[in-house]
């Protein structure tokens, strides 16, 4: 027993002994690990989040932003280093390319799945009968009309670097809506709040994991399924998004070249969908700011963070 117990102390000190040699051996480079950070709220805080735990290892770090749709080419020129948060909703076409003709890296998929959707809050499915289906939504169109859009119905859509082009989808489905991109998330979150408050009608883009769930009942139009529709290849626009999207990190394909240890923490790194929620609740709902909300996450998630290293 005291032989077997002896060894095992050994095997212990051994473990502790090469995790403190990787850990030690960061940074192995004193140029900075650049990464991307985007305009949606859990995707700035999760980077930083990551960005800090880099930092306590030695390494220097930088921030830059980047567009939705063009960040994978400058991760595959090696101009940025990494990206924790890749939807397959709005980025799936750019990342793949990315990944199949400029030597990008898939860095892995997270257990989180997602969905990015038109979305209305519940109280509106007794204004409009039928509800998710979209044909039903299209009926009711008039109830969604503004001074901007005449008698046809108001889609508020995402900022337009997301990539998402939703007038498309309006023509190819003969819709009578008119779909009207907002500037940045945050306009989303007004819109959905003034009109929540008075509870009028409204439709607008909407994603999973998210805080928003958790403020405001709702449902996501249900689009014909492009895991079940033929003529969706042919024509994405007659179809919705992924009902159970993925959630992926890409990276520069010379991160573990360069920087080993860091590359070995965006490996392990494996978001669920109440980690991503959690991150963008501190700011959008608390009223943090990124870096706070960070460090607010990483001190809340302690055993996560402590499992990348």
């Amino acid at each position: 027993m005291i032989k077997q117990l002896m060894t095992s102390a050994a095997a212990a000190a051994l473990a502790v002994s090469l995790s403190g040699a990787a850990l030690a051996a960061a940074p192995e480079s004193d140029d900075p690990i650049i990464i991307v950070q985007n305009n949606w709220t859990s995707q700035l805080v999760l980077s930083t989040v990551v960005g800090k735990v880099l930092e306590g290892m030695g390494y220097t770090v930088e921030y830059k932003p980047s567009d939705s749709q063009l960040q994978f080419k400058a991760i595959a020129d090696g101009d940025m280093h990494f990206q924790v948060e890749a939807w397959e909703g709005s980025m799936k076409g750019a990342f793949e390319k990315a990944v199949a003709e400029d030597g990008m890296v898939d860095a892995g998929t997270h257990a989180a799945e997602t969905r990015e959707e038109w979305w209305v809050p519940a109280y509106v499915a007794d204004k409009c009968p039928g509800l998710p289906d979209w044909k039903a939504l299209d009926k009711c169109a008039k109830i969604f009309a503004t001074a901007e859009t005449g008698d046809k119905g108001r889609f508020v859509g995402p900022p337009a670097d997301w990539g998402k082009n939703y007038s498309e989808r309006v023509g190819a489905l003969k819709m009578n809506f008119k779909a009207i991109n907002v500037g940045q998330a945050a306009t989303l979150w007004a819109e959905l709040d003034a009109a929540a408050a008075k509870k009028e009608p409204i439709v607008l883009f909407n994603w999973t994991p998210n805080y928003i769930e958790a403020k405001y009942k709702g449902m996501f139009i249900d689009f014909p399924d492009p895991a079940k529709v033929a003529e969706c290849k042919d024509n994405p626009n007659l179809c919705g998004a992924p009902r159970s999207g993925w959630l992926k990190k890409a990276a520069w394909k010379g991160l573990a070249d360069k920087y080993p240890a860091a590359w070995g923490v965006l490996q392990k790194i494996n978001f669920t969908s109440e980690n991503i929620a959690s991150a963008s609740l501190l700011v959008d709902v608390d009223g943090m700011t990124t870096e706070a909300a960070a460090d607010k996450w990483i001190a809340s998630n302690k055993a996560i963070v402590d499992s990348w290293k």
